[in-house]
């Protein structure tokens, strides 16, 4: 049965929302300021049509929009869209009485994502590779994206050949997909028992595609080319699966605010180093500490720094920051830190760097609400806040990066 709603705002999640009897409805890809009818399901709504649109609306650049899972803004217009993801860094840092000056949101350009995970699974029809439809399982077959980068777009009926090969199940299963300088990184997960005959199948079609490397579950089944980035000018062979920044532009503008913040360090320590993107780019004119509980990162990370001429020295500790972060006397030991956790935060190693008597902070966040609560812990120890730049690397969806930069005068012994 549908309804007829009013949007008053934007949430969280890009969601309008409208009010409604019992309680708040967030109706997808709606706009505030719209009349829309819907139907109702609990606090949620499927979107039915859109009787009075926004000035703000505009034609969504995918024809998936609106059935695939992946956007939720690309019927907003360009600069409202930047302006109300700036706003949500902005409102996490006044939830925590954090008034600062947050810069402009430097813009995501389509065509740039380096990385996807695709679902697939085998159907009467044929194979079906793509994004989930909005909060379902249900599988959308992808024909573009004008997010992902032209070569992964242009390698979609490749990976459903791909996909068909290595398919030993019913069930959906995973393929994350990763551009790389040497091409393609392909891992597949959850696909079912692979047997011998699937896998040289799988390694004959690697090679004759130019694959640079498939792995399934995290087992390298052939590389024919070992799959590189740069970090900077420094070479890196990432690991299968390994976090690595969704565009190497946004990565880049994070690197130059940190390195710029860091220029007068002599001893830094990156925690959450992941494979080195800020570690190596920070070696030439400083030592480091990188500290991070994957150890193949740290491998690679350790390969990209004895392979690179002119750098200065980098050590590595493995070392799960979450149940053991470096406390405030071991910090006291370095004149700059960076730090680029997961979604969920560092919630207990801002509390020891808030006792500690570093300097230089740079904090890298994907989530404004958990940078915020440790942004709340370094002010409380001292820290002055010098500048937050959010930064747009999920293009049309909710995410958005913030680099924040921090300062603490050091205390004369």
């Amino acid at each position: 049965m549908s309804s007829r709603f009013v949007i008053d705002r934007l949430g969280a999640q890009g969601d309008g929302i409208a009010a409604g009897e019992g309680g708040e409805v967030f109706i997808p890809f709606t706009l505030p300021g719209e009349t829309v009818t819907a139907a109702r399901l609990k606090d949620r709504a499927d979107l039915i049509a859109v009787l009075d649109p926004s000035p703000l609306r505009i034609d969504p650049a995918c024809r998936h929009f609106g059935t695939c899972g992946g956007c939720a803004l690309q019927h907003m217009q360009g600069e409202a869209y930047r302006a109300w993801k700036r706003e949500r860094v902005v409102q996490a840092l006044r939830s925590r009485k954090i008034e600062a000056e947050v810069a402009p949101l430097v813009a995501c350009e389509p065509g740039t994502r380096r990385r996807a995970a695709f679902t697939a699974r085998r159907t009467e029809a044929g194979m079906l590779l793509g994004f989930n439809r909005h909060l379902s399982t249900e599988i959308v077959a992808l024909e573009e994206c004008p997010v992902l980068l032209p070569e992964i777009v242009a390698a979609l009926p490749m990976l459903r050949a791909l996909a068909a090969l290595a398919c030993g199940t019913p069930k959906p299963f995973h393929i994350a997909v990763t551009a790389t300088a040497s091409g393609l990184d392909v891992a597949i997960h959850d696909a079912g028992r692979l047997d011998e005959r699937r896998r040289h199948q799988l390694a004959d079609f690697a090679i004759r595609e130019g694959l640079a490397r498939v792995t399934v579950d995290a087992e390298i089944v052939i590389e024919p080319k070992k799959p590189v980035v740069m970090f900077g000018d420094i070479a890196v062979q990432p690991p299968p699966g390994t976090f690595l920044q969704a565009t190497e532009a946004a990565e880049m503008t994070m690197a130059g605010l940190v390195a710029g913040h860091l220029s007068r360090a002599k001893r830094i320590a990156d925690l959450f180093s992941g494979c080195g993107s800020f570690a190596l780019r920070l070696a030439p004119k400083a030592k480091i500490h990188a500290v991070e509980s994957d150890a193949a990162a740290l491998a690679a990370l350790d390969r990209g720094f004895r392979f690179a001429p002119g750098l200065k020295r980098v050590t590595m500790e493995k070392r799960d920051l979450f149940r053991r972060p470096l406390t405030a006397k071991e910090l006291d030991g370095y004149d700059g830190v960076v730090f680029d956790p997961p979604r969920a935060g560092a919630e207990d190693q801002s509390k020891q760097l808030a006792r500690s008597q570093v300097p230089l902070v740079a904090a890298v966040s994907c989530n404004p609400v958990t940078l915020a609560r440790d942004l709340r812990i370094l002010l409380d120890g001292g820290y002055a806040l010098k500048s937050v730049v959010p930064i747009d690397q999920f293009l049309w969806s909710p995410h958005v990066e913030a680099v924040a930069l921090l300062e603490k005068p050091r205390k004369r012994r």
